[in-house]
C-alpha cells in the first residue's frame, strides 16, 4: 500500500512539474510590461517597438512601456536591461548595432551574449544607399568611381560609429576599396538632415527615415543594400547589381531579454510577437517584418556579429 502511495505521489510530482511551465506562460503578463528602448524616439527601432508592443498589449491585455534609454549607439540602455531581473517584465529593443557595440566600446558593461536571451526578431532593416543631388552620380557604380577620383571627399552622414549607417557604408568602401570621409551624428534624424541641407553627400538610411525627402527630390536614391529589391522601392537596384557583386548588408530589429528569461516566457513572446507581425492591421508601413523563433534569432545575431568582426578588422577598427 505504501508503494503504491508513494507512486501516486511521485506522478502527482511530476504532474505538476510538468504543468509549471504552461502555467508560467498562460499567467504571463499579470502587470506592466517595460520595454527599454536604447535609441530617441522616431527611429526605426523605435517606431517598430512601439507599433508591435502596441498591439502585443492589446493581445495580452497588459500595457507594455516604452522606455526610450538613448545614448552611446545603445549601450546605456542594453547596460539596464542586462542588469534587471530575468521575470519578463524587463524586455529591450534593439538594432543591430547591439552586436557592433562590442568592437566600437571595448569595455562594455556587459557581455554581448552571456548576458542576454534572444526572444525574437521584429523588422529586417535594409539600406536606403542616398545621395545629395548635387553629388554628380546615378549609381552605385559612378559612386564609387567618384570615390576613387576624390579620396576622403565625399562625406558620409551616420547615426553614430558602429551603427547600421555606418557600416553599411564602410562595407561598401572595403569591397570596393574607396576611402569616404566618415561623420557621426546623434541618430539618424540629424544624420538625414546633414545630407539633405549638403553638409555631407551620402548616407545608408532607412525607407521610414528617407521615404520623404526621396519623394520630394531633396535625396536621390543609388539602391538598396539587401541581396534583394525591394516591394516598396522596385526600380531600385541593390547595391549588388549597381556595381559591387556580392555586396548584402541587412540588419535587424531585435527582442531581447536579461540573461535566464524563462523559456516559457520567451515562447509566450515570441507567439504574441508572430501575431501581430501576420496581423493586416499591424500598421508597419514601409518596414519588413521578419519573424524568427528564438534560436534563429540567436543564430543570426552571433552570425552578424562574427560578420562585424570581421569588417571591422578590414577597416582597422571603429573609432568611439
Amino acid at each position: 500500500m505504501k508503494t503504491i502511495k508513494l507512486a501516486a505521489g511521485c506522478i502527482a510530482a511530476a504532474t505538476m512539474l510538468a504543468a509549471a511551465p504552461a502555467a508560467v506562460a498562460q499567467s504571463y503578463p499579470s502587470k506592466p510590461v517595460r520595454v527599454v528602448i536604447p535609441w530617441p524616439t522616431g527611429g526605426l527601432t523605435d517606431i517598430a517597438g512601439r507599433l508591435v508592443f502596441a498591439k502585443v498589449g492589446e493581445q495580452t491585455g497588459q500595457q507594455f512601456i516604452i522606455d526610450n534609454r538613448p545614448g552611446a549607439t545603445g549601450t546605456i540602455g542594453a547596460e539596464a536591461v542586462a542588469r534587471a531581473a530575468p521575470d519578463g517584465y524587463t524586455l529591450m529593443v534593439h538594432s543591430a548595432s547591439h552586436i557592433s557595440n562590442p568592437y566600437t566600446y571595448p569595455k562594455l558593461g556587459y557581455d554581448t551574449f552571456r548576458d542576454f536571451t534572444a526572444v525574437g526578431f521584429l523588422v529586417a532593416q535594409t539600406g536606403l544607399l542616398a545621395i545629395h543631388p548635387s553629388l554628380p552620380v546615378k549609381t552605385t557604380k559612378e559612386l564609387v568611381a567618384l570615390a576613387r577620383q576624390r579620396p576622403d571627399q565625399i562625406l558620409y552622414a551616420t547615426s553614430g560609429a558602429g551603427s547600421f549607417s555606418h557600416m553599411a557604408i564602410a562595407l561598401l568602401g572595403s569591397m570596393t576599396n574607396t576611402k569616404m570621409l566618415h561623420v557621426p551624428y546623434k541618430g539618424g534624424g540629424p544624420a538625414t538632415t546633414a545630407v539633405v541641407s549638403g553638409e555631407a553627400q551620402l548616407i545608408a538610411g532607412t525607407p521610414a527615415a528617407l521615404s520623404t525627402q526621396l519623394q520630394s527630390n531633396r535625396l536621390r536614391l543609388l539602391a538598396v543594400t539587401s541581396d534583394t529589391r525591394l516591394k516598396a522601392f522596385p526600380d531600385a537596384p541593390t547595391v549588388s547589381e549597381s556595381g559591387v557583386p556580392g555586396y548584402e548588408y541587412r540588419g535587424w530589429v531585435a527582442v531581447l531579454g536579461p540573461a535566464g528569461l524563462p523559456r516559457p516566457i520567451v515562447d509566450r513572446l515570441n507567439a504574441e510577437i508572430k501575431k501581430v507581425l501576420d496581423r493586416p492591421d499591424n500598421k508597419l508601413g514601409e518596414l519588413e517584418p521578419w519573424h524568427m523563433t528564438p534560436e534563429q534569432a540567436q543564430a543570426r545575431i552571433r552570425a552578424d556579429y562574427e560578420k562585424h568582426g570581421k569588417l571591422v578588422k578590414a577597416i582597422g577598427g571603429i573609432p568611439n
